[in-house]
């Protein structure tokens, strides 16, 4: 059972992006469990039973990895039958967030290089969806510069609404309303975002994290 893994409400920047991108880790890894496909859980809300561990051995093939333990069992053993989400409010975890940037981004560069682990065909998936995020701001720079402008705009005007409508209603689930007027602003930094963390996935994973 793959729950919501909230983190506590606090002034500042830094909080939002945290709470932002906890959010939108949450939307994909429940909604592709959602549709058969679940590739993953967050240690802070999830569940198994016991004869699952068990019958798997445990963490024993990933025991040389360093972290992601919990993350990296689920996408071995979760299938279309045997997972399912728990999304009610009541069940929501709420965990203390980082409070520094380098904390954080560290935590952060640990996620996307335990993914190099993660099965070929969900690696495939979130590559696509993380291409996609990526260059639709430099495609959608030069469609406007080179092509016709009004059509561009008017393309991403629909994605635009389509975005909102859905982010709102996700946020609202998950208790994240708040989040709601800045979608905009994370929908460009997630460009920036990416400069950063996706050449994690091409290095190889510390011995340790301390």
């Amino acid at each position: 059972v793959l729950g919501y893994g909230a983190y506590h409400k606090k002034p500042g920047l830094l909080n939002i992006l945290i709470r932002f991108e906890t959010f939108h880790t949450a939307i994909q890894y429940l909604s592709y469990a959602l549709a058969g496909i679940p590739y993953m859980g967050i240690g802070r809300n999830l569940s198994y039973k016991k004869d699952v561990f068990l019958r798997n051995k445990g963490f024993s093939s990933i025991n040389q990895i360093p972290s992601g333990d919990d993350d990296l069992f689920i996408n071995q053993v979760a299938r279309k039958d045997n997972t399912t989400i728990c999304i009610d409010q009541e069940a929501h975890t709420l965990s203390e967030p980082k409070t520094r940037w380098s904390d954080w981004m560290t935590q952060k560069y640990r996620h996307y290089t335990t993914s190099n682990y993660y099965k070929s065909n969900h690696k495939v998936l979130l590559g696509l969806y993380s291409f996609s995020l990526f260059w639709l701001y430099p495609l959608l720079a030069v469609s406007i510069i080179f092509y016709n402008w009004w059509m561009a705009l008017a393309v991403f005007g629909v994605r635009f609404l389509i975005q909102a409508v859905v982010l709102y209603k996700s946020m609202k689930k998950l208790n994240e309303k708040d989040l709601w007027p800045w979608f905009l602003f994370f929908d460009i930094w997630m460009f920036f975002y990416f400069i950063f963390t996706v050449p994690a996935i091409w290095k190889a994973p510390r011995k340790n994290w301390d």
